[in-house]
């Protein structure tokens, strides 16, 4: 059904909730917001860093800025290791390669960061291409990432591409570029909000994902 897979991260490939809410809570503590219960930051999984920021805490563009900062103290050395690839994942990525399928990873995670995540899952044999968000401001929006990831990969027919994403952000990417987006339900998103933002696909579990993806190949 569709040649180009691009792949979310966090969520999706990756079990990274501890990294995430472990660096976010720090950036907090560092701003000096107190926290009670760091499973209220599971919120910040997936979605752009400055969008959530900015959305969960009312942060203006200069807080933002410190906040990623000091988020990214804890991360590059801490947190990008705090995390795990989902059960059967890897046998996915190898039987979609198997099928000769172009796999991409489209994250709003930093490349850098998402570079050395895929290679410490060694899986990074079965991506195609690696493509996230800079450092900088240049491309941090999931619509920004996916766009790179096609035009860099040469994609001409966008009938044969999907985004896989469990929230609401890839979907709205996807919409914003004109694929199709599946919404897996195994991440950190819900059924009700991959039905308010109009997934093409709701699918359960890594199991249903393969089918999904290789039923006519």
């Amino acid at each position: 059904m569709f040649k180009y897979i691009l792949f979310d991260l966090d969520g999706t490939v990756a079990d990274s909730a501890e990294g995430v809410i472990n660096s976010v809570y720090y950036a907090l503590t560092h701003m000096g917001i107190n926290v009670p219960d760091k499973r209220e930051l599971k919120k910040f999984i997936g979605p752009p860093l400055s969008a959530s920021f900015k959305e969960f805490y009312g942060f203006d563009d200069k807080q933002t800025e410190q906040a990623i900062t000091l988020y990214r103290e804890y991360y590059a050395p801490k947190g990008i290791n705090e995390a795990a690839i989902y059960s059967g994942i890897k046998q996915l990525l190898c039987k979609l390669k198997d099928h000769n399928k172009k796999v991409i990873l489209a994250t709003s995670k930093p490349e850098i960061y998402a570079v050395k995540i895929i290679e410490n899952f060694g899986v990074s044999d079965y991506f195609d291409m690696i493509a996230g968000s800079t450092l900088g401001k240049e491309r941090n929006s999931k619509a920004d990432v996916i766009r790179f990831a096609l035009d860099s990969s040469g994609v001409t027919d966008l009938s044969e591409v999907i985004m896989i994403g469990d929230r609401k952000h890839d979907i709205l990417g996807a919409k914003e570029t004109g694929i199709k987006a599946a919404y897996i339900l195994y991440g950190y998103g819900s059924r009700q909000e991959a039905e308010e933002y109009g997934a093409d696909y709701i699918i359960d579990t890594v199991e249903d994902l393969e089918k999904f993806l290789l039923k006519e190949s």
